[in-house]
C-alpha cells in the first residue's frame, strides 16, 4: 500500500510544522524543515502503521540535523535547543552549555540526541520515548544515563 502523501499533508502538516519551529525558532526555516520531512516520507516503502508518530520523529530527527549542521558554520549558529535541552542555569550561561552538549552529542549517537530531546524537552515518558524510536525502556533509561554522566564528566573538564 503506498503512501498518500497528499492525505498525510492535509492532516499531519500542521503538527509537523510546530515541531520544526519548536526546535528552529524560525518561521521560514521551519517551514522548509517541514517539507522536507514530507519528502523524507516519500522515500519510505511499505505500508506506515502510525503516520504521526513517523513523521513526528522524522521531523524531530531532522531537525536536530538542521541544528547540528547550523552549529558547525559559526554564523548560522543560532539556536538553542542544546540549551534548552541541558536546562543548564548556573552562571555558565549559554554558551557553556551549547560547548558541553555540542561535545556530548558529538561523542554519541544521532538517536541518543533524538532520546534526549524527546524526554527532557518534549516531556515524553521513558515508555513513549521507547515507543518513538524503537528502543527498550531499559535501552532508553540506559542512553539517559550514559548522556547524564558524560556530562558531568565535560562539566569537571571544563
Amino acid at each position: 500500500m503506498a503512501v498518500d502523501i497528499d492525505e498525510y499533508y492535509r492532516q499531519f502538516a500542521p503538527m509537523v510544522y510546530r515541531r520544526c519551529k519548536a526546535l528552529l525558532s524560525d518561521d521560514d526555516e521551519a517551514l522548509d524543515a517541514m517539507q522536507e520531512v514530507f519528502v523524507k516520507l516519500l522515500q519510505i516503502e511499505g505500508e506506515v502503521h502510525s503516520p504521526s508518530s513517523l513523521l513526528y520523529v522524522i521531523a524531530t530527527r531532522h531537525c536536530l540535523n538542521r541544528i547540528r549542521s547550523h552549529s558547525r558554520r559559526p554564523e548560522d549558529a543560532s539556536s538553542q535547543l542544546l540549551y534548552d535541552i541541558a536546562k543548564i542555569g548556573d552562571g555558565g550561561g549559554r554558551s557553556q552549555a551549547r560547548f558541553l552538549l555540542a561535545r556530548l552529542f558529538g561523542q554519541n549517537p544521532e538517536s541518543s540526541r533524538v532520546i534526549a530531546t524527546l524526554h527532557y524537552l518534549d516531556g515524553l515518558t521513558l515508555q513513549e520515548v521507547a515507543d518513538e524510536v524503537g528502543l527498550s525502556v531499559s535501552g532508553v533509561r540506559r542512553r539517559l544515563r550514559v548522556l547524564r554522566k558524560e556530562l558531568k564528566v565535560l562539566e569537571v573538564q571544563s
